[in-house]
This record gives C-alpha cells, structure tokens and sequence, in this order.
C-alpha cells in the first residue's frame, strides 16, 4: 500500500497574495467612499460610472462596464439612479443612433468638479503613508500586474 502524498505546502489566507489585494482593494475603497458617500450620497457603482463619465465626457455603458470591471447590470443600475437624480443623460450617439452614449449633465458636472479634487486629496492623504521609494515601487508594481492581467484602459 503507498503512503498519500502529503501537501507540502498550505494555504495561509492571510499571506495569500490574492486575497490581501482583495482586502485592500476593499479597504481602499471604503476610505475613498467616505467623499462621496457622505457628501454626495454616491455609492461605490455610481461614483465609478461618474468618475468615468467625468473623466471620458461621452461613453458607453459597455465601456464603463469593461474599464471599471463592474457587472453590466451593476452598470446599468447605477446609471439608471444617476439618470433619475438627473446627474447623467443618455444620448443617442452621432455615429450609430441605436448606440446610446452617456455623458455628465449639468449638475452632473459641477458634482464631478467638486468631487474630483477632494477624491484626489484623499488619494494623496492615503499614499502619504508611504516614502517615496515605496510609493515608486507600489506603482511599478501596479503596472506589472495590470499589464500582465491586461488591465490596461
């Protein structure tokens, strides 16, 4: 009778690289929701597609959903909610009319200028946190993994 291979190694959730870029990916983003959560009443969904939106002026829904890897209906719901808070329209698009591309309205974009530079200082208060070789190399390696993912936008 043969022994039973043994594993030689075992998994430690907590040291799995995986898992603590879950975790931080979450961590990150609720110390980010705390700008546009409690000051425009946004949640996670809707501040990504309005970051987005912001950023781009005109796009699709598709191409919120593949930039920010959301689920489509989690696309489009969060549209949705901004259309009824009338934060964004949808138009018909120049080139193709059966497309229909969304762009910030009016309010939309004095929210997004406003928004914009405290969500960039919070990101800044975040990094602070890091000597600039550190931050340099976390970039770096940022990079790597994305374009090794493809992730690139």
């Amino acid at each position: 009778m043969t022994a039973r291979p043994t594993l030689e190694r075992t998994l430690e959730l907590a040291a799995f690289v995986p898992f603590r870029l879950n975790r931080l990916a979450a961590g990150t983003s609720q110390y980010l929701a705390i700008v546009y959560q409690e000051r425009f009443g946004l949640d996670i969904p809707q501040w990504r597609v309005m970051a987005t939106v912001g950023s781009k002026q005109d796009c699709t829904a598709q191409y919120i959903a593949a930039s920010t890897r959301m689920h489509k209906t989690r696309v489009s719901r969060a549209i949705a909610e901004l259309e009824v808070r009338q934060l964004i329209e949808r138009v018909s698009s120049a080139q193709d009319r059966r497309e229909r591309q969304v762009r910030l309205s009016k309010s939309g974009r004095r929210m997004y200028t406003e928004l914009l530079p405290l969500a960039l200082a919070r990101e800044s208060s975040l990094l602070e946190c890091l000597s600039p070789e550190q931050l340099a190399g976390f970039l770096t390696g940022l990079e790597t993994l994305e374009r090794f993912l493809q992730l690139e936008d």
